[in-house]
């Protein structure tokens, strides 16, 4: 499906969506209207589901969107504003969804009474259906605390995976695909302070952390690439489960504070088969999320692991979840490793002569993040110290930073922005990042000022 083609699907389902509300808001239960109007929502929405798995309405500010696409459709005011009143922005339907599961959707839209704005939104409980809320108001906003709840749900959703997994050998997969939901959505309105959160995350609880930071960093770099709406979903999804094999891994071995000897190295190593088949027996888990989860140590020059594996060319959906994998393994302070720099952990993502990840993608990474990423503290060369903002992808060295300490060491109290790429030594401006600094030694809390 073409792309055009499927920006006209989406409106279709739209369009279709609101008669079929405004069907139910004006005849009583069995009126032929409503059953017509049912027949061509269905249509719409398996239009759409042949091409792809499942398929997200939002609704973003007075704007409403299919798979991250603003809609062109006209006469949808009724349909947001309805949609804005009960408390519900995000609307995923799934592939199998059947005619009744949809009726109770528009039935429930319909009827649902207003919510205040402190209370989740209600809604019954359907296989195919879910509902949520977006994490930002606007396209591009910036609503930190609202970014910081969605990444506190995702971590503790993440341990509720693992737990399934250990106790059930299959993660919850429904729980899966709501967090995801939320972290794509998040991901395509305002990647960078979703990717500010997974790059300054707390060390506690590494586990589900770093489970939520490589689904973010890899969804992250696929946006960059063009890729959206439900196959955006999948890689997040994917990426999540990367590691979900090290439920079977001896509690000993996974949490040793020392370096693993030999022999618990092999055993370590058999969490990508263990991953693999726990992922192929789960339901509703996409046909991608086997596929990382065994790949992801390996690399493209034949090295790493399963041993005696060695792939051709490796899936682009590995590719990434592995460089994510890498950096927030690296950057992560445990008890028995001390947080990385950046440039030390892309020095190990180039090392080999580069032969091991793909170059293209590892420069892609880096323009993303940047060298100092997104709201880290670090002081300038000038003696300031400053929060940044924005990369600067043509040499992300030197990024666009918010000074809030002057040279002397005071605190300004209007922080304001300067870009290091436009800095002029002559002239006592900033040009360059000495160091990064701590936010606790200096007690600022950086996320508060992007």
């Amino acid at each position: 499906m073409t792309s055009t083609s499927r920006s006209a699907g989406a409106d279709e389902l739209l369009r279709r969506f609101a008669a079929a509300l405004r069907a139910s808001q004006l005849y009583s239960k069995g009126h032929p209207l409503i059953t017509r109007n049912l027949a061509a929502l269905v249509s719409a929405v398996a239009s759409l589901h042949e091409q792809e798995a499942s398929t997200v309405i939002g609704v973003v500010g007075e704007k409403i969107i299919v798979d991250d696409a603003p809609s062109r459709a006209d006469g949808l005011t009724g349909l947001v504003r309805r949609l804005k009143q009960i408390g519900i922005e995000r609307i995923t339907i799934d592939r199998g969804v059947t005619a009744d599961e949809l009726q109770t959707l528009v039935d429930a839209v319909c009827t649902l009474e207003p919510r205040r704005e402190s209370e989740p939104p209600s809604f019954p409980t359907l296989e195919h259906v879910r509902v949520g809320q977006i994490t930002a108001g606007e396209t591009g906003g910036t609503d930190i605390a609202t970014f910081k709840r969605l990444y506190t749900e995702a971590v503790s959703i993440a341990q509720t995976l693992w737990a399934s997994a250990s106790t059930e050998s299959k993660p919850d997969a429904t729980a899966a695909r709501s967090m995801i939901d939320g972290l794509a959505h998040a991901v395509s309105q305002n990647r960078s302070a979703l990717l500010a959160l997974a790059t300054l995350k707390d060390y506690d609880d590494y586990t589900f952390t770093h489970m939520v930071n490589v689904s973010i960093l890899t969804m992250g770099q696929a946006r960059s690439l063009g890729v959206e709406g439900a196959l955006l979903r999948e890689f997040g999804m994917a990426a999540l489960m990367h590691d979900i094999g090290k439920v079977r891994t001896p509690l000993e071995i996974l949490n040793k504070p020392d370096k693993l000897t030999d022999d618990e190295f092999v055993i370590m190593k058999r969490h990508v088969v263990d991953g693999a088949e726990i992922l192929r027996a789960t339901p509703d888990m996409p046909v991608l999320a086997p596929v990382i989860a065994f790949e992801h140590h390996l690399r493209l020059d034949g090295t790493g692991y399963p041993d005696r594996v060695k792939r051709a060319s490796l899936n682009l959906g590995t590719t990434l979840c592995s460089i994510a994998d890498v950096y927030d393994a690296m950057r992560s302070q445990r008890a028995y490793q001390d947080a990385f720099p950046t440039d030390r952990i892309l020095a190990v993502l180039k090392r080999s002569d580069g032969q091991q990840f793909d170059q293209n993608l590892v420069r892609r990474f880096v323009q993303l993040i940047g060298i100092y990423p997104v709201g880290n503290l670090v002081r300038l060369d000038t003696g300031e110290t400053a929060v940044v903002v924005t990369v600067y992808a043509p040499d992300p060295h030197k990024p666009q930073v918010k000074v809030v300490i002057d040279r002397s060491g005071c605190r300004v109290d209007d922080p304001y922005l300067t870009n290091l790429w436009e800095g002029d030594r002559e002239q006592s401006q900033p040009t360059s990042v000495v160091a990064p600094i701590d936010p606790a030694a200096v007690g600022i809390d950086p996320l508060r000022l992007l």
